[in-house]
């Protein structure tokens, strides 16, 4: 089944605010920025949101994949005690390869707010890195490069170095 991804937009959570929990989940009240001058309020179970987090949204209107492959509609909702304005999307959602089910898709940020989001899911040697300027701060840990077995030993070295000068410091002032 295809998804038509043009209705979805991509926003930045602008805050998030805890509002309870549902079946041992916790729920986040999201306040996410989808274009210029609109905010629209978001509660999710979602354990990977964060402020700066560039998300997928299907707003109230829309329709979603469900779990049973046919397209369900998104309506406005009070959940934990909040007006949800739409939902979050994870990757099974999008009809994207990869990615978990209840885990909200993390854009990269040459994806500009309020546009629709990518139909396939964006993978690090897809970006091209030069040509691209960020549009919003830099998130880590989003595409970011792992550490050599040896960076990691420099790196070590340097905290333990950094630890005994500054113990040598200390008692060198008592």
């Amino acid at each position: 089944m295809s998804v038509d991804v043009s209705q979805y937009k991509v926003g930045v959570i602008q805050s998030l605010e805890e509002c309870g929990s549902s079946r041992g989940q916790t729920l986040k009240a999201c306040k996410i920025k989808i274009s210029e001058d609109e905010i629209v309020c978001v509660v999710t179970s979602a354990p990977n949101v964060r402020e700066g987090s560039r998300v997928v949204v299907a707003l109230a209107g829309s329709e979603v994949l469900g779990k049973d492959g046919e397209m369900m509609a998104v309506t406005k909702a009070t959940v934990g005690g909040v007006q949800s304005e739409g939902m979050l999307c994870d990757s099974r959602m999008l009809n994207w390869s990869g990615g978990a089910e209840g885990i909200a898709v993390n854009l990269p940020n040459e994806f500009e707010i309020g546009s629709c989001p990518p139909s396939s899911k964006p993978r690090p040697k897809d970006l091209d890195q030069e040509s691209s300027v960020p549009s919003g701060p830099v998130e880590p840990g989003l595409f970011e490069k792992k550490l050599t077995k040896e960076e990691k030993k420099k790196l070590a070295a340097e905290r333990k170095a950094k630890r005994a000068a500054a113990k040598e410091k200390k008692l060198d002032e008592s």
